[in-house]
């Protein structure tokens, strides 16, 4: 009788261990879970910012600008020119 008691003394003490160490396991991946969670936020914010810079440099005025100022672009005298892609005479 006494050594089951021990053996089952001994299998409550390796049950108990395990919970904890389940436990520890479980609350270290929640806290990567959690920081993984916080990047992906991260992330979303920055994809926003992007999506609403490229929008302003799409913009009718900044391409005119640019093509103005930088490229010393100007628009055509009184003239319609049609361009025809891809289209050979």
């Amino acid at each position: 009788m006494v050594k089951l008691n021990l053996l089952l003394l001994g299998l409550l003490v390796l049950c108990a261990l395990a919970v904890v160490s389940a436990r520890h396991q479980a609350r270290k991946l929640f806290m990567t879970l959690q920081a993984e969670q916080a990047r992906a936020r991260e992330f979303d914010t920055d994809w926003g910012r992007l999506q609403l810079e490229i929008s302003t440099w799409l913009m009718h005025n900044r391409v005119e600008e640019v093509a103005r100022d930088r490229l010393q672009m100007s628009e055509p005298e009184g003239r319609i020119y049609v361009l025809k892609l891809g289209a050979r005479p």
